[in-house]
């Protein structure tokens, strides 16, 4: 692989921001209320496996510029308002939307599914959202999951539609639907910036035909098929000088030799990729240190731009619901972080830093998870005492990290 000079990671991010400025304003779709049933989300296992030695390449030490990327995944949002869910900015009832862009965010993470029976996260319901996201002039990032579900480490479950297929033909569904999906974003007026081709494939996607990891190594080429695939497809959507980057998302953002295993295989298969995600929630996955330790070593390894991709903390160990919550629990924590909003605060700050710090200017940026999720009468929420607004809807002052304050 030819290593990333600066100069053309400085490319990268001058051309995010060429597309951010030139997105054009359209009118917001106002949904319509649909009763949704209540989430849940499942914590990540780690997968067994041994680092691939690769020679590390040299760097040159440089300045180092802003985080760009300051963004939410805001997923849940239309299924909050379909349920009543209302947000609040001084007062104010407001979009969610225009609230995380009053507060610094410039970007907008959409999860799309293939055919989920919720009849959310799905094509239509993303172009919707996709329309309310560039009317803000924000930046948008959509991360397939190749799955009518949740699709994580723990659990990679191919489309129901997809079961029945061969190898070869499953590797030319990725490609076609990845190629619609996007086409039809940009039909529309909404190319997104970014996709991510996959969500915490760390152990693979599709399975088992894609899936990676301990007796399971030996589909590391299949794997790697069907990744080049979807960006195939994300490529075949385009003309001219138009451009999607193409993110790798892994979980485990603390865990170096899982990181370096992973991208190491990438490496070493010729995919072709811009960006690397990783997710960092330290009750799965370990101290601040470790992700920056980790960090600065893959900006190092790999000379590409790294997005903290998906990351969260609590406000409060509070529950508002019958749903319970995810984090409940003090133990599960970081000693130097409590669960208050300043301490949620003090968390997005450290981990801004973390990023600002990485070598060649390589720190893109972060997404927070689930931003919006919060509990209405008929939406439960696992999330609801980590997402950026308290139990009234009220956004916290833990956002303003975003504006630098």
């Amino acid at each position: 692989m030819k290593p990333l000079t600066f100069i053309s990671s400085w490319i990268i991010l001058c051309l995010i921001i060429a597309l951010i400025a030139g997105c054009a304003p359209q009118p917001t779709p106002i949904p319509s209320p649909i009763p949704s049933p209540i989430p849940t989300y499942s914590p990540s296992p780690v997968a067994t496996m041994t680092p691939v030695p690769t020679p590390v390449p040299s760097l040159t030490p440089t300045s180092i510029p802003p985080v760009l990327i300051q963004g939410v995944d805001a997923s849940f949002l239309q299924q909050i308002e379909d349920a009543g869910g209302k947000y609040f900015d001084q007062g104010s009832q407001m979009d969610a939307l225009q609230i995380f862009k009053n507060h610094g965010v410039n970007f907008i993470r959409l999860r799309i599914w293939n055919d989920p029976f919720i009849g959310y996260n799905n094509l239509a319901k993303t172009l919707v959202m996709a329309k309310r996201v560039k009317a803000l002039q924000m930046g948008l990032l959509i991360d397939f999951h190749y799955s009518d579900t949740w699709a994580d480490p723990g659990k990679q479950t191919k489309p129901a539609a997809w079961t029945g297929l061969s190898f070869d033909q499953l590797g030319q569904a990725v490609h076609d639907y990845t190629r619609d999906v996007i086409s039809a974003l940009k039909s529309q007026g909404t190319l997104p910036e970014m996709v991510q081709i996959g969500n915490e494939i760390t152990s693979g996607m599709l399975w088992d035909d894609g899936k990676v990891g301990g007796a399971n190594d030996a589909n590391w080429p299949r794997f790697a098929e069907l990744l080049k695939a979807g960006i195939a497809g994300v490529n075949d959507s385009l003309s001219g000088t138009e451009k999607v980057l193409i993110m790798l998302h892994i979980d485990q953002g603390a865990n170096n030799q899982t990181c370096r295993w992973f991208l190491d295989h990438i490496q070493d298969l010729k995919v072709p990729y811009d960006l690397i995600g990783v997710s960092y929630y330290p009750w799965w996955h370990g101290e601040m240190s470790d992700l920056e330790a980790n960090l600065k070593d893959l900006a190092e390894r790999y000379q590409k731009p790294v997005v903290v991709a998906e990351t969260g903390y609590p406000w409060s160990l509070e529950n508002n619901d019958a749903t319970g919550n995810l984090v409940t629990s003090a133990t599960k924590l970081l000693p130097e972080f409590p669960a208050t909003v300043a301490g949620q605060r003090s968390f997005l700050l450290a981990e801004k830093k973390v990023l600002q710090s990485l070598p060649g200017g390589n720190g893109l940026g972060i997404f927070y998870w689930a931003a919006d999720d919060i509990t209405t009468p008929r939406f439960g929420s696992v999330w609801e005492n980590v997402a950026t607004f308290d139990f009234k809807g009220n956004v916290l002052d833990s956002l303003d990290v975003f504006l630098g304050q």
